[in-house]
């Protein structure tokens, strides 16, 4: 699963390999995503070495290779989904089941699947593929959909959330003011914040004074989910 940014660098390069040989500069990925700076480059181009579709060659500049395409790219190449959308969440996942103990009873127990990592500080390209499935209580689930992530990064720790906890989400792409959500913004990045509206504008909230209140417009700002739970290990 890659996000829009993600996929749109991924096509991006291989067609200039296609044409040229030769992979883009950052300058030109830079430019041709619209992007503010190479460190988002260098972000996205991370995110899909880490998922194997790309490989870069050590000691070489420029030397990128593409590993593999997307599943959903075949020859015509099919147009690529928009942000983030978990679409492994469908069926009985992040649904409440009974299941049958030695004792005979029929005990309530909930699976939702873990999605990969979300950003609680500066946002990080999160969001992959879904890794494993986590059992949750059933009383922290409510109706619709749900999937859980773990936590990277400490803004969010004065609302108790910390680095390495591992947050429940309910799907949905609308919150309540003061409410804390998965955010995707610019279609490229996901953060766990506390989200509030002002005016025309969207606030993404952290729980920790060391960081600032980011403001957006809010074309740049998705929902994606809102919290419903948290566990922790000690």
């Amino acid at each position: 699963m890659l996000t829009r940014k993600q996929h749109d660098l991924l096509m991006f390069i291989h067609e200039r390999l296609k044409e040229t040989g030769v992979p883009p500069s950052f300058e030109e990925m830079k430019d041709a995503l619209d992007l503010r700076s190479k460190s988002g480059i260098h972000r996205l181009m991370t995110a899909l070495e880490e998922r194997g579709f790309i490989r870069r060659l050590p000691h070489r500049a420029r030397a990128v290779e593409i590993v593999k395409l997307p599943e959903s790219v075949n020859p015509g190449l099919a147009s690529a989904k928009r942000g983030f959308n978990p679409s492994v969440i469908e069926g009985s996942l992040g649904r409440v089941r009974q299941e049958v103990e030695e004792n005979g009873k029929e005990t309530p127990r909930a699976t939702v699947p873990v999605m990969g990592r979300i950003a609680a500080g500066v946002p990080i390209s999160a969001i992959q593929d879904h890794s494993h499935n986590i059992a949750v209580p059933p009383e922290m689930l409510s109706s619709g959909e749900h999937f859980a992530l773990e936590v990277k990064g400490d803004s969010m720790i004065e609302a108790g959330i910390l680095d390495g906890d591992t947050v429940v989400i309910q799907r949905s792409d609308t919150a309540n003011n003061g409410e804390i959500v998965v955010a995707l913004v610019d279609d490229e990045e996901a953060t766990l914040k506390r989200l509030r509206r002002k005016g025309d504008s969207i606030a993404l909230e952290a729980a920790n004074n060391a960081y600032e209140t980011r403001i957006f417009g809010p074309d740049r700002v998705h929902v994606q989910g809102r919290l419903v739970g948290l566990l922790r290990r000690y």
